[in-house]
């Protein structure tokens, strides 16, 4: 079974420009936990879990506004490439490369 453990180096396509950050994941059975760190702050996952090699997750977002990120992204190999549902403003293309 492959591990979609690890801390992967990603860029989120948001209305306000591409948005570097670190997004870790830490398995445990059908569910994970983990941070996605960037410029605006570290946001913790909440429900996380794991379906093969499919993550979905929500972060609960205070800056600039508040509102609940639903994400979901596929790991193949050390790549990862998901969607945050971004409320009102759409979705927003996350791609990720985990570090070695």
């Amino acid at each position: 079974m492959a591990t979609v453990d690890g801390a992967y180096d990603c860029v989120t396509k948001t209305p306000m420009g591409d948005q570097s950050s670190v997004f870790t994941v830490i398995s445990n059975g059908d569910s994970f936990h983990g941070t996605n760190a960037g410029a605006m702050g570290s946001l913790d996952v909440k429900d996380g879990k794991v379906d093969g090699n499919l993550l979905t997750w929500k972060m609960e977002m205070t800056v600039p506004m508040p509102m609940t990120l639903e994400a979901e992204a596929v790991v193949e190999g050390d790549t990862l490439t998901g969607t945050i549902q971004l409320g009102a403003f759409g979705s927003a293309a996350m791609t990720g490369k985990r570090r070695a």
